[in-house]
């Protein structure tokens, strides 16, 4: 039997996702930046789309689950920037991150098999996984696109500095191109 209270409480968490300020964009003055639930949107957007492109054969359906709940953990960890985890000890994020899947996840009966979808991210061993970090990945250049011709930013230069290295071509191709259109 479905124990209700513990399958709201674990929606609940995943609504937070939607006030939870993702304050990498706004330590870069971007105002009004988008929220977690907004990004985790784009990236189940862009694993779908990236889902249609590819060469390899991909169980959409985990694609999709696993996109979806690549940022849940931040319900309760908050968006902590990239720049902040290299003070911290390696591996404690993934650590942290894993805690706060089981606290909101509880003994619920889709625990299990959230955290093995949440876990097969983290190892990033699948062609479902890889293709989620490169949609991940994907949808932030996209997004700092966007904010940099809405707001003339200049704080966002430093995402453009180094260029990134996609696990699948096709998503390589897409951020190569996103790169050339952007103004020097």
């Amino acid at each position: 039997m479905m124990d209700v209270t513990a399958v709201l409480n674990t929606l609940l968490h995943g609504n937070q996702l939607k006030r939870t300020a993702r304050t990498g964009w706004a330590q870069r003055g971007v105002p009004n930046a988008e929220n977690v639930a907004a990004h985790s949107f784009g990236v189940v957007f862009v694993a779908l789309v990236l889902a249609q492109v590819m060469d390899e054969e991909l169980d959409l359906g985990r694609l999709l689950a696993i996109a979806a709940l690549h940022d849940l953990p931040e319900a309760l960890t908050t968006d902590i920037p990239t720049p902040a985890w290299r003070y911290l000890p390696p591996g404690i994020k993934t650590d942290v991150e894993r805690g706060a899947m089981q606290e909101m996840l509880g003994e619920t009966e889709l625990a299990p098999a959230f955290m093995d979808l949440w876990e097969e991210l983290h190892a990033a061993q699948t062609p479902e996984a890889k293709l989620v970090h490169d949609a991940d990945k994907l949808e932030m250049f996209l997004q700092a696109m966007v904010y940099e011709k809405q707001t003339g930013n200049q704080q966002l230069e430093e995402f453009w500095e180094r260029p990134y290295t996609f696990n699948f071509p096709q998503a390589q191709a897409i951020y190569d191109e996103l790169r050339s259109q952007r103004p020097h």
